[in-house]
């Protein structure tokens, strides 16, 4: 069976030549006669796929060396409540921008460990667009100011970074990690689930400055702590060994065609393409602001649920599949990750236009 273009908000589409070598190596891993999901996660075999991994992570990033790399399970849903743990017991308080359902669960996650202050929301517009602010909105006694990169539901991101001045920055970049290049120097904290840019599920990238170590709280489980996962190399317990062999083939692809640079060139002009239509489109409409519009996650209705059911069933039976709106606000969402190919969203432009002229 053909392969088909699948534009799910995750787990997402991987890069075809990363699952080719999975498939190639599933029952031998090069010459040693096993699957990487039989190794032990302490082997020489398996630490040096590990290591590997982390490296290009560092590569592709350019994080620097004051900066660890964690490779840790739970998702980014359990970072929700690994940030005010790691990081609350200095003031016990940090500073919260609702932009977003993922924003605003991180937000009341935290509050069940320290004070969570919501510094800005644009909850109230249904999270079409990403709440400024300024410097001296930011409490300077804060442990840390939390965002959301991109708004995976509702398709936005931020254009620009908050000023928090010296209060040290937290990012959950899940759906737009590894799509633009980002300075890493200017956060405290980057953490992402795997299943949108970087892998399969099964683990949360996180990248901490080492100097944000050892802020924990007391209560702290050390399955949790930061500091102890660094000091065990990520490996305090077996780590999601497969999944992370997984992602290390997917940021080799990236590698490859250019690194974070090149694909962000390519994340913006299938953006491009898509948003354009949508503005020309006397039948489709964009539901994000324009000036926050998401490279990653495109949200789009018609103004007519049964035509929107429509739309989605009849792009599913040509092979567009998952562009189902999230429940929460209906729709269409078509999320066009790193893997999506310049084909699978020209594709996508041309089933609309044919929709529209037969449903406009």
């Amino acid at each position: 069976m053909d392969r088909v273009y699948n534009f799910s908000p995750g787990p997402s589409m991987m890069p075809l030549p990363a699952l080719e070598t999975a498939a190639k190596e599933l029952c031998s891993y090069g010459t040693t006669g096993v699957s990487v999901m039989e190794m032990s996660h302490r082997s020489k075999m398996y630490t040096e796929i590990f290591d590997e991994t982390a490296a290009l992570v560092r590569q592709l990033m350019a994080v620097p060396e004051n900066y660890e790399i964690l490779f840790l399970q739970g998702g980014a849903t359990g970072q929700f409540a690994a940030v005010p743990m790691n990081l609350m017991g200095g003031a016990g308080k940090a500073d919260y921008i609702d932009s977003g359902s993922f924003a605003h669960g991180a937000m009341v996650e935290a509050r069940k460990y320290g004070q969570a202050r919501c510094v800005a929301s644009s909850r109230e517009d249904n999270y079409t667009h990403v709440p400024e602010t300024k410097r001296e909105d930011f409490d300077p006694e804060a442990d840390y100011v939390h965002i959301t990169t991109n708004n995976t539901i509702y398709g936005t991101r931020y254009i620009e970074l908050p000023d928090t001045g010296d209060v040290p920055l937290v990012a959950d970049m899940s759906s737009n990690i590894l799509s633009q290049e980002m300075d890493v120097s200017r956060f405290g904290v980057i953490y992402a689930g795997a299943q949108k840019n970087i892998g399969p599920a099964g683990f949360a990238l996180v990248i901490v400055r080492k100097d944000l170590l050892g802020r924990e709280l007391p209560i702290t489980p050390k399955f949790i702590s930061w500091k102890a996962q660094a000091e065990a190399g990520s490996m305090l317990n077996t780590p999601p060994t497969y999944a992370i062999y997984m992602a290390g083939l997917c940021l080799k692809w990236l590698r490859d065609l250019g690194g974070v640079a090149e694909i962000e060139k390519i994340n913006k002009e299938k953006a491009a393409l898509l948003y354009d239509y949508l503005d020309e489109s006397k039948l489709f409409k964009p539901t994000a602001q324009k000036k926050y519009r998401s490279l990653m996650n495109v949200t789009f209705i018609t103004g007519d649920a049964d035509k929107d059911a429509a739309f989605v069933k009849q792009a599913t039976a040509q092979g567009l599949i998952n562009l189902k709106g999230h429940r929460s606000v209906g729709g269409m969402r078509a999320s066009i990750y790193n893997a999506m190919p310049m084909e699978g969203v020209k594709k996508l432009v041309d089933f609309m236009k044919q929709f529209e002229l037969q449903n406009g």
